[in-house]
């Protein structure tokens, strides 16, 4: 069977207080696009008033979703599943990380081997801080089972150059990414990541040059123009991956400050 996989940081839910035209716009991306796995990052408000926004988020895109709770920030993680994809175990962790994590372990059909997706967002807020929520996640890169991280990393990969004009950023922007020397953005996170095993899939694939941030529609804002929203795959599931790209479309420019990201994986028996 082909496994798409869709992971987006939808900035808010795709809610700028009661307008949520964005929300709209990524519904319809992904009921357009029919990923059989969503990963989303700031699923902001979806545990309110007996998550009904989350409930309501499943019945328009056809898919069940998991949500992991961030208590701190309010910047929750989810992941969603189509049938025949079959939930076996869900956790989160907030404890470990500045907003959270969500771990969802599944059964692939005509499959003995189980797939497990982490949904990570990791700190804005310095290298430093990414490089220990990155610790919890380079131990679960064994390279024998299927797994798939994905999120934004809030970091630079060591595949990719300088991002377009970090210099000009306000120094209290350019902060957050900066490496130990104090004047170039840091790889260390990513670089840690795959030391331990974790497969960049847009660099295998030889399309990692597209930035993820910032969307056309929210330039002038935190961001340099960087890739740091990522598929990274355990080297099991890397042998089975067929397609990477960054939906960059009029309608992904304007939905978030993130442009979602598309996987592919031909899972054979």
């Amino acid at each position: 069977m082909k496994l798409t996989i869709l992971s987006y940081n939808t900035l808010f839910a795709g809610r700028d207080g009661a307008d949520d035209r964005r929300m709209v716009t990524q519904i319809a991306l992904i009921n357009e696009r029919r990923p059989d796995i969503f990963l989303m990052q700031e699923a902001k408000g979806f545990e309110a008033s007996g998550a009904v926004l989350l409930h309501a988020f499943e019945a328009k895109i056809g898919m069940r979703g998991f949500l992991a709770l961030a208590p701190r920030t309010g910047q929750n993680t989810a992941i969603f599943i189509r049938d025949p994809l079959q939930p076996i175990a869900f956790e989160s962790d907030s404890s470990n990380f500045h907003h959270a994590l969500a771990i969802l372990t599944i059964a692939l059909p005509r499959s003995l081997q189980p797939l497990t997706l982490f949904s990570a967002h990791l700190c804005p807020n310095g290298a430093a801080i990414r490089r220990r929520e990155a610790a919890y996640l380079a131990v679960q890169a064994d390279p024998d089972r299927l797994a798939l991280l994905t999120g934004d990393f809030n970091s630079v990969s060591p595949r990719d150059s300088e991002p377009g004009g970090f210099s000009n950023l306000p120094p209290h922007h350019r902060a957050r990414y900066l490496g130990d020397d104090l004047a170039t953005a840091d790889r260390s996170v990513l670089a840690g990541l795959e030391a331990a095993g974790w497969v960049d899939i847009g660099h295998q694939l030889g399309a990692h040059a597209a930035p993820t941030v910032p969307a056309a529609g929210f330039s002038g804002t935190e961001f340099a123009r960087m890739r740091c929203d990522f598929v990274l795959a355990s080297r099991a599931l890397a042998r089975h991956a067929e397609h990477y790209e960054v939906i960059r479309t009029p309608a992904t420019d304007i939905a978030s400050d993130h442009y979602p990201v598309l996987a592919s994986f031909e899972m054979t028996p």
